[in-house]
């Protein structure tokens, strides 16, 4: 009798993981999962150093940066052979890691309300948010642009903050640096590096 119990309890347990991976990781619940980690690694007692070490986890579990990188790099990619592309890469990648947790471990307790989500195809939903105000700072609209291609693996492809794209404005700025350098990528993976070493 209670090898059979537990032959049930096996199924049901089974069955539940099995339906919960069927639908996928909805995007706004994957939003809000993300943001309240993040918070939960600002609101903390960790030192700087320590929530920089923790971000750079979320950022490593929930973003996209190789695909933000290739966008953010635009035009340009075509240009490249495979080894400049793989050098880009981990450039880019050490360079976002960067950019992302040092910025962000500034911030204490901040308060995210995901308010509502729209499939725009099946490869991206936008999640639209709001970073609630306080004393020292106004609501602000936040959208997220998730890429669910993979939908049991939903990752972040932009941030939309007030109507501006940060990867867009990212891509402006590489375009005008390379650009600036007579189309030599070399000079965008001088000023990155050069970033990330600060």
């Amino acid at each position: 009798m209670r090898d059979k119990l537990i032959k049930i309890l096996t199924l049901l347990i089974f069955t539940t993981f099995f339906n919960l991976n069927a639908h996928g990781l909805e995007p706004d619940v994957f939003v809000q999962s993300t943001v309240n980690r993040a918070a939960d690694t600002l609101g903390g007692n960790l030192s700087k150093d320590e929530r920089i070490v923790e971000l750079k986890k979320i950022a490593a579990d929930t973003v996209d940066i190789k695909g933000i990188g290739f966008y953010s790099l635009g035009k340009h990619r075509k240009n490249l052979s495979e080894e400049k592309i793989k050098e880009y890469s981990e450039v880019f990648h050490e360079y976002f890691m960067t950019s992302f947790s040092s910025r962000l471990a500034e911030y204490s307790n901040p308060i995210i309300e995901v308010n509502s989500k729209e499939k725009i195809n099946e490869n991206y939903t936008i999640v639209s948010s709001t970073l609630v105000a306080t004393e020292k700072r106004p609501e602000i609209k936040i959208e997220w642009r998730i890429y669910t291609k993979n939908p049991d693996k939903p990752l972040i492809r932009d941030l939309i903050i007030e109507g501006l794209s940060l990867a867009r404005t990212q891509k402006e700025e590489f375009n005008s640096i390379i650009q600036g350098a007579d189309g030599n990528i070399d000079a965008l993976l001088k000023n990155l590096k050069n970033f990330s070493n600060e």
